[in-house]
């Protein structure tokens, strides 16, 4: 008789633990050490935590909520939950307040499992506004000693429950799993919208399952390879490679010690596969950009000399053209000389596969990983398709397209420029929101808000979202986003927001990367005491104005910034600025900074403005700034 085949996430566990429960299924790093857990040891802490929940009186119809970086707990209390029939939310630690209240009532959540001593004091906080929260489950109990509260109980506490409720509930556990069905929803997952409180997206296993496949249809990875867990758990993204590659496929998934480690961390495990939004990118670059201004001169001639080789190869490759034996042989040792050495430092020596996605990727950054020969594909899709429904091919890779759709999804171009999309893969439905699933899924289509194209090739072209592709006055469409990654090139600019549409010209709203410029002013012994001080430095304007200078040169003469400001605050997705994955919610900068908006459409040559800062112990101070403009081409 053969075994049944998994169809849940909680079945393709118990699958593995069962055919090989001796491998290693996750890896943590623990005060230096990598601590390992086979598939059986996995199974186990999912099963007993599983039957604590049941002992607590988890239903189907709750959910819990996630909250904490990235461990082995996060997903054995996900994995715990589906077992049990239920669901789970992964929250973003670093979430607002009345954003996590929110969802903690929209989403019927009754159980909240959190990290640690910060989580549980911001749990604390709301706790009065949460309607049918049972208990606050905490897996670090450093700092808990002293809480009293009769909520708050330790992961390893509703393990113990589970053990004790299987002694009088035999092969309950397991029966649970069997009784699982593809069609059970896996995961409610935050929709990183940019207006109003986020929408819960209903995610099937069917449906993670079928993504997860037909990637690895395309791109397949083996039993035998590692990955690196190191972005939120709470993005479709994390979850896609996690979950949906990682349980299918029985890969090695590791987690970093913390946040500050994980660049040493990946260099310690040299993952096969490796899945970031933009900001990654365009963080390692900057990195590698900054350590070579401090080099030798010889270090710098020979890197720009390999890069040189390497941008010509990419090229070559991105053209579908044979490189020549020449250009063969010196990309072998540019490769041997330079790139290895810079692509071990990034931990990316091992790497057969990079993605990206959550947002465009300029495609300055992608011929710069190309040149070292990394192999990073883009990847488009959406939390509602489960993060991907398109991807570059080996081979076939245009760095200014997202690549072509994967097997089993559709996609279509309405006739006013949306890119619809049709997959096994697309979520069952927003979460008690009839209203936006009916606005969102039409006739088994998905309207995803993005507007674009298919070239010759096939590969789809993604412009921007459709309500921010703006039009000048002279007829020329263009993408605000498209520019504004042209600028974060550079080291020195961490944020853009670049205006246009209804205005004469093209202006825009730059934030400076503290670090790097800080560094920079530094090394010129230009002295400064906090970010809005050096925003506001002549010579960072004129470091930041060769920036934009450089980013103009090969953009359309209607498309090209005429005038710019440096802000005096950073943008930030706790202020509703940016989403999470630092896309920029343009409504809300509209509404905010009006006023600065204006200033770069005036005659004026600067702007007064006023900051409101709070202390940490809760007094507020207010500062005057005066916001240079900067014109360019006597724009102004």
């Amino acid at each position: 008789m053969t075994a049944p085949v998994a169809e849940t996430f909680p079945q393709f566990l118990l699958a593995h633990a069962q055919h090989t429960p001796n491998k290693i299924a996750l890896r943590e790093r623990n005060y230096g050490i990598w601590q390992s857990l086979t598939w059986k040891q996995y199974l186990d802490h999912v099963k007993y935590f599983s039957l604590g929940l049941m002992s607590l009186n988890l239903t189907p119809d709750e959910t819990i909520a996630i909250i904490g970086d990235n461990r082995p707990e996060w997903i054995i209390a996900e994995l715990a939950a589906q077992a049990a029939g239920a669901k789970s939310v992964g929250m973003y630690q670093d979430g607002v307040v009345k954003e996590m209240v929110y969802i903690f009532n929209h989403a019927d959540v009754s159980f909240i499992i959190v990290e640690d001593q910060e989580q549980v004091d911001k749990v604390l906080e709301m706790w009065g506004e949460l309607k049918n929260v049972r208990k606050v489950i905490y897996y670090d109990p450093k700092g808990l000693r002293s809480y009293s509260e009769d909520f708050l109980m330790s992961f390893e506490d509703v393990q113990k429950a589970g053990r004790d409720y299987e002694k009088t509930h035999p092969q309950l556990f397991e029966e649970k799993v069997a009784q699982g069905k593809a069609s059970d929803i896996a995961i409610l997952c935050t929709t990183s919208g940019t207006t109003g409180n986020p929408k819960l997206a209903m995610l099937s296993h069917a449906s993670m399952l079928n993504m997860g496949k037909s990637l690895m249809s395309i791109d397949p990875m083996q039993p035998t390879d590692e990955f690196v867990s190191f972005l939120p758990l709470a993005w479709i993204g994390e979850q896609m490679m996690t979950l949906s590659c990682g349980l299918q496929i029985g890969f090695t998934v590791n987690f970093p010690e913390e946040p500050e480690t994980v660049q040493h961390n990946i260099r310690e495990i040299g993952p096969q596969a490796m899945f970031s939004p933009p900001r990654i990118w365009e963080n390692m670059i900057s990195r590698v950009q900054v350590k070579m201004e401090d080099s030798t001169w010889f270090k710098q001639k020979m890197y720009n000399w390999a890069m040189n080789i390497g941008y010509q190869t990419a090229d070559a490759r991105f053209k579908k053209v044979t490189p020549s034996p020449l250009l063969k042989l010196s990309f072998f040792f540019a490769n041997w000389l330079v790139f290895q050495e810079i692509k071990d430092h990034l931990g990316l020596r091992h790497l057969k596969r990079a993605y990206t996605g959550g947002a465009a990727l300029g495609p300055d950054v992608f011929r710069f990983f190309h040149a070292l020969g990394v192999n990073l594909k883009q990847i488009y899709g959406q939390t509602e398709i489960n993060g991907i429904a398109v991807v570059h091919r080996d081979g076939d890779i245009k760095f200014q397209t997202v690549g072509t759709p994967i097997p089993g999804t559709e996609i279509k171009i309405a006739e006013s420029g949306e890119i619809l999309m049709k997959s096994p893969a697309v979520m069952t439905g927003y979460y008690r929101n009839e209203e936006a699933t009916a606005s969102s899924l039409i006739e088994g289509w998905l309207h995803t808000g993005d507007a674009g194209y298919f070239d010759e090739d096939g590969h789809l072209i993604v412009i921007d979202r459709a309500k921010d592709v703006m039009t000048l006055h002279d007829g020329t469409k263009f993408s605000p986003q498209f520019i504004e990654n042209k600028l974060k090139f550079s080291p020195y600019v961490r944020e853009a927001v670049v205006f246009g549409g209804d205005y004469p010209f093209v202006a825009a709203m730059i934030n400076i990367d503290f670090p790097n410029v800080g560094k920079w002013a530094e090394n010129r012994q230009i002295a400064y005491t906090t970010y809005t001080d050096l925003a506001q430095k002549g010579p960072v304007y004129d470091l930041v104005r060769k920036q934009v200078e450089m980013a103009n040169s090969d953009l359309p003469p209607a498309a090209r910034i005429k005038r710019f400001l440096l802000l005096h605050k950073e943008l930030d997705a706790d202020d509703a600025e940016l989403t999470r994955t630092r896309k920029v919610r343009r409504n809300v900068i509209s509404q905010r900074y009006a006023d600065i908006i204006s200033a770069l459409y005036s005659q004026n040559s600067h702007l007064d403005v006023q900051t409101v800062i709070t202390y940490q112990d809760g007094r507020t101070a207010t500062l005057q700034t005066r916001l240079k403009i900067e014109s360019l081409n006597g724009s102004g």
